[in-house]
């Protein structure tokens, strides 16, 4: 039976996370009850490229963000490098939108800002994923997210990382007690959100 609640994943990935990517993405059947938002670090003119491997490789689909389009479940959407994607409540959807803010945490685009701007949005639970990389991108969003929405989160294993960075800070930090393999993280995404 498919849940009454909202639900979307967002995900945040850096040093290593196109290979983890990759791995990931695949894993998700087409008809994921939810959207997926992901923020990889990149500058801009190389998420196009990355978009486009990835759905070429994966059962559901894949595509850089266009700023102003709804979101729809079984849909990933990356967001385009050297700018901060946003989601904005539109009165019956929720929209991609883009901020050209400053840097944070060093990075442009930064997931923080993917996650604080969920806080508002029509979801009723974020299933918050943070893969390989430097820093602590997506700490302070997650722990921020957590204040107004139902969140859980999933971390990538230190031996399955690039840089053990990001998911660390989340450890740290509380917001998840162990890391997981990406086949694990795909499995759980699944359980979390279902499938239509």
């Amino acid at each position: 039976m498919i849940s009454t609640r909202r639900k979307i994943v967002a995900i945040a990935s850096s040093t290593g996370g196109p290979r983890a990517l990759q791995e990931l993405i695949p894993l998700l059947p087409a008809n994921l009850n939810a959207p997926v938002c992901l923020v990889q670090h990149m500058p801009s003119g190389f998420t196009e490229a990355l978009a486009r491997r990835l759905d070429q490789i994966s059962p559901i689909s894949v595509s850089e963000a266009v700023e102003g389009e709804s979101i729809e479940k079984g849909h990933v959407y990356l967001a385009r490098g050297g700018n901060h994607m946003i989601l904005n409540k539109s009165r019956t959807t929720t929209v991609i939108g883009y901020t050209d803010a400053p840097h944070r945490e060093g990075v442009k685009p930064c997931a923080n800002y993917m996650f604080e701007s969920l806080m508002d949005c029509d979801y009723d639970e974020v299933v918050c994923v943070v893969l390989t990389g430097m820093g602590a991108d997506g700490t302070e969003g997650i722990t921020n997210l957590k204040t107004k929405k139902k969140v859980s989160i999933l971390v990538q294993s230190e031996a399955s990382c690039t840089v053990y960075g990001m998911p660390r800070a989340a450890v740290k930090a509380g917001l998840a007690t162990e890391g997981m393999e990406l086949k694990e993280i795909a499995k759980a995404i699944i359980e979390k959100v279902g499938v239509y």
